[in-house]
């Protein structure tokens, strides 16, 4: 198995008006993320806000090429990003105990925290298609280049890492320094993760192994 210790490469935040940051999302130019009362997005070269949504947002945030997801206490909610409407919703499979939230293959793959679960839930019934049991608890999940990767934050320790997504083995993980937590999780597609920092407002870049 791979391991390897977190470079961080750059921090964003704490940002005005952001309680905390849950999860976290790419669209391909800005970095969306879960704030709690809302929905915030910020230039990942500036680090300036550009956009925010007033919307519940408690944790996992996911984006499918034209639309947000967003996990709203038990229901994953579906919003327009240019204009801020909800557009549908449908029920969250882990009933209020969900984390993180990625988007790949036409489906939502929703992390349920303390059951150390990642479900594969179809995005227009709520219908779940798969489950995927880890052995800590889920943060956020994010999918790359055919890979699946979660987070962990159980106790005051963090990792992020690559799961085989039949049979949830962990192949390689990413230990995050002492103290640094990871809520949300996102790839930008290339060589970087962004990692929500829970309570501390902050989301972190890091350095995706080659």
């Amino acid at each position: 198995m791979k391991h390897s210790k977190a470079e961080i490469l750059r921090e964003y935040g704490p940002y005005p008006d952001a309680e905390s940051v849950g999860g976290v999302t790419f669209d391909g130019e800005n970095v969306w993320f879960a704030a709690g009362g809302g929905l915030m997005a910020f230039d990942p070269q500036g680090g300036e806000v550009v956009q925010s949504i007033d919307v519940a947002a408690h944790a996992g945030t996911a984006f499918d090429g034209r639309y947000l997801f967003q996990i709203a206490e038990d229901k994953i909610l579906k919003i327009d990003p240019k204009n801020g409407q909800v557009l549908s919703s449908i029920p969250a499979p882990g009933k209020g105990g969900d984390s993180g939230l990625a988007w790949a293959d036409g489906t939502l793959w929703v992390g349920e925290h303390r059951a150390r679960k990642i479900r594969q839930v179809d995005p227009q019934t709520g219908e779940v298609l798969r489950t995927i049991e880890s052995n800590r608890f889920v943060t956020g999940v994010t999918w790359v280049d055919g890979e699946l990767w979660h987070g962990t934050w159980e106790g005051d320790k963090s990792d992020v890492r690559r799961i085989d997504p039949g049979t949830g083995e962990v192949l390689e993980y990413i230990d995050m320094p002492a103290g640094v937590n990871v809520s949300g999780l996102e790839s930008d597609g290339k060589d970087r993760f962004f990692c929500g920092g829970g309570g501390t407002g902050k989301i972190r870049a890091i350095r995706r192994p080659g």
